[in-house]
């Protein structure tokens, strides 16, 4: 994936994520894209390890990889946060 389809991606993602858990998270479009971002290494990394597969391009699979590795993200941060 080139890096336009990244930031595409890590936007879908980033939105997916904050609407799952809403709640103060840092906001902004270019925090949300990092979230996505961030969020699909992290997926694509249990994902791969767990034998799942990876983020591979823009495909169902991949989608809910990343958008689980954004909500994680997400729960981490609200815990270091408390």
């Amino acid at each position: 994936m080139g890096i336009l389809s990244w930031i595409i991606m890590g936007l879908i993602v980033g939105v997916l994520a904050k609407f799952i858990m809403p709640g103060k998270d840092p906001g902004g479009i270019i925090i949300t894209i990092l979230i996505g971002i961030a969020g699909a290494f992290v997926g694509g990394f249990i994902g791969s390890f767990l034998g799942l597969g990876a983020v591979t391009g823009f495909n169902i699979g991949s989608l809910l990889l990343a958008v689980g590795g954004a909500v994680l993200l997400l729960i981490l941060y609200r815990m270091i946060k408390k």
